[in-house]
């Protein structure tokens, strides 16, 4: 298996022995003696997400990228500039306002790091505003979609939006009027509001000039004219154009001098006090309502607002003119996502396709006997999700299945795998459901599948307080031939059929009896008590992951100091935890080659002259969201291959229950060494690669090479 991970450019020399040595600092802590070096020895995790969102924007501004999706990267952009400040800044902003300067050796403080963030923050903003009304919008247009704004509209169009309004948006408006009866409102986090400038004298003689009108959540923020007042082509007028061209109609008798649309940001983190839950059920829903009302973290208005208007909206969020965003368009483009899904011009879009199906599968729709007979791997999305559907649902209709345990993370609103779940426990089968609370973003959906799955007698389990239950493993048990047998699937994605379709994961199904006793000793964890037990093969966040990590990596350095060879591969999504980076640090002067695959957020610095000479970081972000795991050690010869749950993160390795499998089977182990490695290595079409000082620059080669693209030629139907 050496040869499937040997390139010509592997010939590394170890450097000298003494150069590196590990020591007794507790389990898999490395004592290292490492070059000096005046540069920070890591990068900015706020940055680094920053870099991260730099090159989603660069998918935007791509003309090779289909018209459409660069209209969807756009909106993904912001969908993560959202999430940036409402957890990260959010973090930020409340360690600087208690005076928290605490930081490890190598980074940098928050007073360090905002004004950084923010000034990248702003450039990156003004420049996906630019693209949008520079590029995508006009060329938009010459394929016949039209966003119209108020004066482009035809007297038949507004008399249609003005009817539209009157039926559809105006009974569900409640303007507020600030007074001293009627205090600015609170402000649901990234709601669209309008701060509209009045003058004159209400009714009772009030004339305070100001009113805020939130816009309704129910409504749709893009409403698509009808043919007939439209004619040909597609058109759209936006929900905050109609509600700025007809709000003078909610303030009868007074004069409309302007209207602004803003939106404010707010800490989005929930606050639990492990210590203090008794029942984190109970918890979770009293402090799910508060995360609409957290702290303010960031103002968007629309350009034109004037300064004393922001400067008022300012004042009342508690902000500073680092904290405003003036946007040149729509203050919300997350909205603007469900475009793609309303034009059909197929020639503006990737084209589709239809995942495959792993040969053992392709004939045999018995999935127990073909599991039986040997491990099954999919990939998804380029492999279909289907058959872990079918999996549970012949498990749920399967007389000889007793029992069903999952773990569910995300799963969404309207899970069919959920569903069978139900179904199975209404056929009287023994079913096990660890439900993950805290899944950020997914606790409400979690809660509600909790709360039907209690209702038909499953047994709902929330994981253990204070870690997190983010691994992904199902287990199904059938009585065969007088006995029991278990059946596994384990993954590194969701159980999440609509995300199995754009996230790149892999799943393993297996009945291996070493690696079922492993994942049923992990439930057993999970759902009782005791102590944990040494397993087969898996290893175990918060026990044995970071620990075996540890190892293997000075495994490596220790054939490299003796010269033998020695190689790292991994593929990740983010890599944060200091103690594995210093492992690596000294696994490259060591000699070891080191090819990191990182999608998002890396603190590591590579290729730096005594210190990551030997580390190549690259990130490859296109059609698909990258999101397996995957981490190779050539262990002299043995190509160990591990899929994961776990990014390489403190909260994965220590605050959190996760799972690494390694592939046993030699042939799946090429698989996955063949289409989750080598073809990302290759890559010279989505691949970027980071310098030493955390900027990447874009993998660019002669002959055309696209990870993506050539694993849904080789895996997908059609």
């Amino acid at each position: 298996m050496a040869s499937d991970i040997t390139f010509q450019s592997d010939h590394y020399h170890p450097l000298a022995p003494d150069s590196v040595h590990f020591g007794p600092g507790g389990p898999g802590v490395p004592e290292i003696m490492l070059a000096k070096t005046e540069q920070p020895r890591f990068l900015s995790r706020e940055l680094s997400l920053l870099a991260f969102n730099r090159r989603v924007l660069a998918q935007a501004a791509d003309r090779q990228v289909p018209l459409l999706e660069r209209l969807r990267f756009l909106c993904i952009f912001s969908s993560n500039m959202d999430e940036l400040f409402e957890i990260r800044v959010a973090e930020l902003k409340e360690r600087l306002k208690l005076g928290d300067d605490v930081v490890r050796p190598g980074e940098s403080s928050p007073a360090e790091i905002f004004p950084a963030v923010a000034d990248q923050a702003h450039a990156m903003v003004s420049e996906q505003y630019r693209l949008l009304n520079a590029e995508i919008l006009p060329e938009l247009a010459r394929h016949g979609v039209h966003f119209l704004l108020e004066p482009d509209w035809s007297r038949e169009q507004r008399a249609w939006l003005h009817d539209y309004f009157v039926r559809e948006m105006m009974p569900l408006l409640t303007p507020i009027g600030l007074d001293p009866a009627h205090p600015f409102p609170r402000v649901l986090n990234k709601s669209l509001n309008v701060a509209v400038q009045l003058e004159g004298s209400d009714a009772f003689g009030r004339s305070s000039g100001i009113a805020i009108v939130q816009a309704p959540r129910l409504l749709p923020r893009i409403i698509r004219l009808p043919e007939e007042v439209s004619g040909s082509g597609h058109h759209f007028v936006l929900l905050t154009s109609i509600l700025q061209a007809f709000v003078g109609a909610l303030f009868e008798g007074m004069n409309v001098l302007g209207s602004y649309p803003f939106r404010v940001t707010r800490n989005s983190d929930l606050f639990l006090d492990d210590e203090e839950i008794k029942d984190l059920r109970t918890a979770l829903q009293g402090e799910l309502p508060q995360r609409h009302f957290g702290d303010s973290v960031r103002l968007e208005v629309a350009k034109r607002c004037p300064p004393d208007m922001a400067a008022f909206l300012l004042e009342q969020f508690d902000l500073t003119q680092d904290d405003l965003y003036r946007v040149d368009g729509p203050v919300n483009l997350v909205r603007l996502m469900q475009v793609p899904d309303l034009v059909d011009l197929p020639a503006l879009k990737y084209p589709p396709f239809t995942p495959g199906l792993p040969k053992p599968l392709e004939a045999q729709h018995d999935l127990f006997a073909t599991i039986a007979k040997g491990d099954v791997l999919l990939h998804h999305p380029y492999q279909s999700f289907n058959p872990v559907i079918e999996f549970l649902e012949q498990a749920a209709e399967d007389p000889d299945v007793v029992a069903i345990k999952q773990t569910v993370y995300r799963t969404g609103t309207d899970s069919v795998l959920m569903k069978y779940l139900i179904a199975a426990a209404q056929r009287g089968k023994e079913v096990t459901v660890v439900v993950e609370l805290l899944a950020r973003f997914d606790e409400e959906a979690n809660l509600n599948w909790a709360t039907k799955l209690e209702e038909v007698g499953a047994h709902v389990v929330y994981g253990v307080v204070g870690y997190k239950t983010h691994a992904k493993m199902l287990m199904v048990v059938r009585r065969e031939s007088g006995r029991l047998r278990r059946y596994v699937h384990v993954a590194t994605g969701n159980y999440h059929p609509r995300t199995a379709r754009l996230y790149t994961d892999f799943g393993l199904f297996t009945a291996n009896e070493a690696i079922c006793d492993d994942v049923s000793e992990a439930f057993k964890q999970l759902t009782g008590l005791g102590r944990a037990q040494k397993l087969n093969h898996l290893w175990m966040s918060p026990f044995t992951l970071h620990e075996n990590i540890m190892a293997a990596v000075r495994r490596e350095a220790k054939n490299a100091r003796a010269g033998k060879p020695a190689r790292i591969i991994a593929k990740m999504n983010s890599l944060l935890e200091p103690l594995v980076i210093e492992a690596l640090y000294a696994a490259s002067q060591a000699g070891v080659k080191i090819d990191l695959i990182v999608r998002g957020v890396c603190a590591l610095r590579p290729g730096i002259p005594g210190l990551s000479d030997n580390i190549r970081v690259r990130s490859v972000i296109g059609r698909l969201l990258e999101h397996h795991r995957i981490f190779y050690f050539l262990n002299g010869g043995a190509d160990d291959v591990y899929l994961s749950s776990a990014d390489w993160m403190e909260r994965n390795f220590f605050r959190r229950i996760e799972l690494c499998v390694p592939i046993l089977e030699p042939k799946l182990k090429a698989r996955v060494i063949r289409e989750g490695l080598r073809a990302y290595l290759a890559d010279n079409s989505n691949a970027w690669e980071m310098n030493a000082d955390g900027e990447y620059h874009r993998k660019k080669g002669r002959m055309h090479r696209s990870a993506q693209e050539q694993l849904l030629a080789s895996l997908a139907a059609s």
